[in-house]
């Protein structure tokens, strides 16, 4: 029972908005974690994200899921799995380089590297880069990312300017620029890594149509890809745990936690997290199957997204306060840029289905 999904770039477009609002605010809820050290915090919302919802939702929304997987190849299994866990290690370091130097910057440096990486170097290993660019629209397409790249880098411009704004205004806190910036370099390649453990799933999502999983296909590669990267991020956790002697407050809070620390909000809190966290993923395969000729577009335009909207989220959470007028303007035209990114790439996806459609 083949179920085949039609091509719709702007609802695909919209979709990937939806995952990247889930993706920009997922880490919110850690700024109220009373009496939990990082890794009780991580670990909990990581076995939801990574492990428990990937499961759930596959059962939910893949048919005949035991003979999807009886099926599937097993190295497509294993090769999802494995990049899965690199990417695993890239989430962890950006969870980390959030505490460095906030939301804002992380998201520009490590999003920037991951959006580059995570959609040209698929195609182009595959050898399909150059044939898809020569199809109508992927002029725009090209001006899209480039644009993006531009925006980016203006959010990563002003995050610079705003480190000096809060080191002059005595507001620095846990700002660290030199480990914050060495993890979100590690986080955006190793974050990339996750599109080739979607590209290296296909053959799973393609056995998952043929039993008419029609636009929940790619939920069932998740199953792989995402208890890989919880792999990585458990061992990490547990690894902090048994060296700081703190596992047993993930069922009771230590002594020393401050007042008003309740273990039910820290679990609720973290929970919160991870459904986010996998919001992300849930809504990115449904506007990934929606893309049409260009869907090796979908990273770019998420993670685009992702840090147009992390940006418009640190400033609701003032992490721009304090700062001067220029980084102020520098954000605001950065944000800007981004938004004509995005329109870029969705004019370049509707271009080029509408040009399939006609032939």
């Amino acid at each position: 029972m083949n179920n085949p999904v039609v091509s719709n770039p702007l609802l695909g477009v919209a979709l990937h908005a939806v995952g990247a609002t889930f993706a920009a605010t997922c880490y919110t809820p850690e700024k109220r974690i009373r009496g939990w050290s990082w890794q009780s915090y991580w670990l909990t919302q990581a076995a939801f994200c990574w492990f428990i919802l990937p499961l759930v939702v596959a059962w939910l929304t893949i048919p005949e899921l035991g003979a999807v997987l009886r099926e599937a190849p097993t190295s497509a299994m294993r090769n999802a799995f494995l990049l899965g866990a690199a990417y695993g290690i890239g989430g962890t370091a950006f969870g980390i380089s959030i505490r460095y130097i906030g939301f804002s910057l992380t998201y520009a440096i490590a999003v920037g590297l991951s959006s580059v990486l995570g959609t040209l170097i698929p195609p182009l290993v595959k050898g399909t880069l150059f044939t898809t660019l020569s199809r109508p629209g992927a002029e725009w397409i090209v001006a899209g990312i480039l644009v993006g790249i531009v925006g980016i880098a203006g959010t990563g411009i002003a995050g610079r300017l705003k480190e000096k704004d809060l080191t002059a205004a005595s507001a620095r806190g846990s700002f660290s620029l030199g480990k914050g910036l060495a993890l979100s370099l590690l986080a955006g390649v190793l974050s990339a890594v996750y599109g080739f453990a979607l590209e290296a799933g296909d053959p799973i999502a393609d056995v998952a149509t043929a039993h008419g999983a029609g636009v929940w296909r790619g939920n069932v590669v998740y199953v792989f890809s995402n208890t890989g990267a919880f792999l990585t991020t458990a061992l990490y956790c547990l690894f902090l745990h048994v060296r700081q002697g703190t596992l047993r407050e993930v069922v009771a809070l230590p002594a020393t936690a401050p007042a008003g620390a309740r273990l039910s909000v820290n679990w609720g809190l973290a929970v919160l997290t991870g459904t986010f966290w996998y919001g992300q993923f849930f809504f990115y395969n449904l506007g990934h199957v929606r893309m049409g000729h260009y869907k090796f577009t979908s990273w770019a335009i998420h993670m685009i997204m992702l840090v147009l909207i992390s940006n418009v989220v640190g400033i609701v959470l003032r992490e721009w306060r304090n700062c001067r007028r220029l980084t102020d303007q520098t954000i605001a035209a950065a944000l800007v840029i981004l938004v004509g990114a995005v329109l870029l790439l969705t004019y370049g996806n509707y271009v080029g289905d509408l040009a399939a459609a006609i032939h």
